[in-house]
């Protein structure tokens, strides 16, 4: 059974391994909560929001994410790409995802606002519609997404195979122009 908690605010807390399995949280605001030891197992958040949150090396397998706002979170390590799909929306601000993986997730319109996305798999994504505002995504893997659309004018350190990644109608500005040609040892000044 499922336990559901509507608009509750929680505060400096440290959960355990398990003691978040198996609830429903909507409405519910985090703040500066430790995520870290987690095991995530059947856990749902709705409408939620994550401030000053750690999640570095959490297991969030069989998460639903629907429409949540992480903002200034740390959040290392975390595969993405084990959580529940359906209805899955998820947005950043001042977050840091280093090493982080959205393998073959559909992520059409999520935002990245200042985040540090170092190193982060984004292989096989859909990157349709996102916007990474003044990201550094330094060493993140980009090959066979769909980034069409997408918007990396303010983002920097990005290596984009153009040959192995859909970019068809995608925004960069003219400094990030040596990301999409480094494979061709072309040099822009």
């Amino acid at each position: 059974m499922t336990d559901y908690f509507l608009d509750v605010e929680y505060k400096n807390l440290t959960y355990g391994e398990q003691e978040i399995n198996l609830k429903e949280f909507e409405c519910c605001t985090f703040n500066n909560c430790d995520f870290s030891q987690c095991v995530f197992v059947a856990v749902t958040f709705i409408d939620c929001t994550f401030n000053d949150c750690l999640f570095s090396g959490t297991k969030i397998n069989y998460v639903a994410f629907r429409t949540v706002f992480f903002n200034r979170c740390k959040i290392e390590d975390v595969n993405f790409a084990m959580c529940d799909k359906l209805i899955f929306e998820i947005h950043f601000k001042e977050c840091v995802l280093d090493f982080s993986k959205f393998y073959t997730l559909k992520i059409k319109g999520t935002t990245f606002v200042d985040c540090s996305i170092v190193a982060v798999d984004f292989m096989s994504a859909d990157l349709t519609e996102v916007v990474f505002d003044n990201c550094d995504l330094y060493r993140s893997e980009f090959g066979k997404a769909n980034a069409n659309k997408a918007d990396f004018k303010t983002s920097y350190n990005y290596t984009i195979d153009p040959t192995k990644t859909k970019i068809k109608k995608a925004v960069f500005s003219f400094d990030g122009l040596k990301g999409l040609l480094y494979k061709h040892e072309i040099i822009v000044k």
